[in-house]
């Protein structure tokens, strides 16, 4: 698995850049932005390496997605 921004900061690696993940190797949420829910899921995306954002995540509170 990739090194994760909290790990290359914690050996000194400022300049850490993630590897490009495919959108279909992780999965995308509904969860509103801001709630305890997506902060809790963009959380857990950074502790394995992955981009916080997946491009199909909900961005609005008007109920569409993306």
């Amino acid at each position: 698995m990739a090194e994760s921004v909290l790990e290359a900061i914690r050996n000194g690696n400022w300049d850490y850049e993630p590897p490009t993940v495919d959108k279909k190797d992780y999965d995308a949420t509904s969860a509103l932005p801001g709630t305890e829910e997506k902060v809790g899921l963009m959380a857990a995306r950074a502790l394995k390496g992955l981009p916080l954002w997946h491009p199909d995540d909900r961005s609005t509170f008007d109920g569409n997605l993306s």
